[in-house]
């Protein structure tokens, strides 16, 4: 059976029970369900609301090139992402990455993946909010280059095979 891929970007918040209940309904074949939140963070009080841009339709077909990159790596029955945009203040959440396979280590592997190659390669940009009234602009951080280039090490790619 084919991996399931549904992608999304909005900026509703997102249900992520009813994201994961819609990747298991009526399947036996699962095995491992791995979901990454990511929430917004108040940088130690710092941030009062971050806010993403996106290039709509440019963002949702690279989300869906990630998630058929990594249905082709690993055995991967179903992919969600949900990636928000807008304003959202500390504890929100942005982004949900769920992966369903039928061993752990390929679900685990896959969420990784996924939220790896989004830091690094889907069209958003951040600007933060700051509560003394101040803005600017997330600048790229190395350490998530770092992140995406270790899956193009030998052997890497075909963990939870």
């Amino acid at each position: 059976m084919a991996c399931r891929i549904h992608v999304a970007v909005s900026a509703a918040p997102f249900d992520q029970a009813a994201e994961l209940a819609a990747i298991t309904a009526g399947r036996t074949d699962i095995g491992a369900v791995v979901t990454f939140t990511g929430l917004c963070r108040d940088e130690d009080g710092r941030l009062a609301a971050l806010e993403l841009e996106h290039y709509p339709g440019m963002a949702e077909a690279e989300l869906g090139r990630i998630a058929a990159q990594a249905a082709e790596r690993w055995p991967v029955q179903a992919l969600t992402i949900v990636h928000r945009h807008g304003r959202m203040e500390p504890g929100a959440p942005i982004v949900l990455v769920a992966a369903a396979s039928p061993h752990r280590h390929a679900a685990f592997a896959v969420a990784e993946f996924v939220m790896d190659f989004l830091k690094t390669h889907a069209p958003f940009w951040k600007k933060e909010h700051g509560r003394a009234g101040d803005t600017g602009w997330v600048a790229a951080k190395d350490a998530d280059d770092d992140a995406a280039s270790r899956w193009r090490e030998a052997g890497v790619e075909d963990a939870g095979r």
